[in-house]
């Protein structure tokens, strides 16, 4: 069993960002700037956006936090995002999300200038990765592809069960999955909350990719000997052990998954650190491309 060390990853990935970045300056140029809109205090989200202001320190990027009351306003935020848009400093900025919940998420992914749009969540963005155009891709699902490619675990066509079918990795991931590209060219099954049987189809998987949101979801008993595992979800779970009164813990069922894996993301330290590093690098793809 191997480890997909994440952390390790997106080290290294930030590292070659810090390269690029220290040769456009060197030309004398400006460096690439990312910025990020919080609104509200939720404690995970803040720690999130923390995170990704550091590696823009780390890399060289300049970056700006814009942090917002629980109570703004629609329409107050929208005409931040507007502002973000019409800001030639700006390369890319995201909103973290989720919003209060007087907030339409969808209006505010939608006011999101497309070629800014460094999270892939616009409909463009989306459209243009179906499509196979070239479009920011959403960075949990880039970094899972990067993360595969990087290890060399074999895609082409093995049998890929997605558990989940949300947006922002579910989706995405069944599409790219099964595109023609360097990780790619997989038949993939997209399983979910309406799915009868899921254990059935889990055992004839080669990969799992678990996106659902549910801690330690997947067991030992649901998956075949070999299997390589991407666990996406990360959860909080009461531990009287901690000194926080809490652990993390992922989709799967690290302890008995894990034995019959031959490659396994670990939760933290997995998916987690590649999404930020693939912001990163999209933010130096808008750089780039304007």
């Amino acid at each position: 069993m191997i480890l997909l060390d994440g952390k390790l990853t997106s080290e290294q990935i930030k590292e070659e960002l810090a390269t690029e970045v220290a040769k456009i300056k060197s030309k004398g140029k400006r460096a690439p700037h990312l910025a990020a809109v919080l609104v509200g205090l939720d404690g995970a989200s803040l720690t999130y956006v923390n995170s990704k202001v550091k590696s823009c320190e780390k890399i060289g990027f300049g970056s700006t936090l814009i942090q917002l009351e629980e109570s703004t306003t629609e329409a107050e935020l929208l005409a931040v995002i507007d502002g973000l848009n019409k800001n030639a400093e700006i390369d890319g900025f995201i909103v973290q999300l989720p919003l209060p919940k007087h907030i339409d998420e969808q209006k505010v992914i939608m006011a999101i200038d497309p070629d800014k749009d460094v999270d892939g969540f616009h409909p463009t963005n989306f459209g243009r990765m179906a499509l196979e155009l070239p479009a920011f891709i959403p960075a949990t699902p880039y970094g899972i592809l990067e993360l595969l490619e990087r290890y060399q675990v074999e895609t082409s066509g093995k049998n890929i069960v997605v558990i989940g079918r949300s947006h922002i990795v579910g989706r995405p991931m069944s599409i790219l999955l099964s595109q023609k590209r360097t990780v790619g060219d997989a038949t993939v099954t997209v399983a979910h909350s309406r799915t009868k049987d899921l254990k059935s189809i889990t055992k004839q998987a080669d990969i799992i990719v678990a996106a659902l949101g549910i801690a330690e979801f997947l067991t030992g008993d649901m998956v075949k000997d070999g299997v390589v595992i991407i666990d996406v979800g990360i959860t909080r779970v009461q531990d009287a052990t901690k000194k926080s009164g809490f652990r993390l813990a992922g989709d799967v069922h690290f302890e008995s998954v894990a034995p019959k894996s031959s490659y396994i993301t670990p939760v933290p330290g997995g998916v987690g650190p590649m999404t930020i590093a693939m912001l990163m690098k999209n933010t130096l793809l808008a750089y780039n491309r304007r």
